[in-house]
């Protein structure tokens, strides 16, 4: 019988550790979400007046919206994804160019940069590869 209950148990917890090594499903976040942090960001960064800031936030949600579009109709990584963000991200930058002033611009690029999500693939194996060899 102690046998028995052994075995249930360490099943059990074998189970039980698998579950939990399961990534977690990811939810995008809404446009207005991912506004609402990019917009905190460029008014820490770049202080942009009311009509900037207005202006920005339309190519920024249209941005988000093309972006989304994109992914959906390919929901796996590929090359096509790849060139069509960045055709969209230099469509968005040269508006915004229009909108800022040089200096407001400069900074805007180098806030970008900081913004912009690691690439997916071994970078990201070698971040979590260090982690766990502390």
């Amino acid at each position: 019988m102690k046998q028995i209950l052994f075995i249930l148990f360490i099943g059990a917890a074998v189970a039980g550790s698998v579950k939990a090594q399961q990534p977690p499903q990811k939810i995008p976040a809404s446009i207005e979400e991912r506004w609402k942090k990019t917009n905190e960001v460029l008014q820490k960064e770049i202080q942009l007046t009311a009509r900037q800031s207005n202006a920005i936030a339309a190519l920024f949600k249209s941005f988000f919206a093309a972006a989304d579009k994109l992914r959906k109709e390919n929901p796996n990584p590929n090359p096509q994804i790849k060139e069509g963000i960045q055709k969209i991200v230099h469509d968005r930058d040269e508006k915004v160019k229009k909108i800022l002033t040089m200096p407001q611009y400069a900074n805007y690029k180098k806030t970008m940069e900081k913004l912009k999500p690691p690439p997916p693939g071994p970078a990201q194996k070698n971040k979590i590869s260090n982690i766990t060899t502390l």
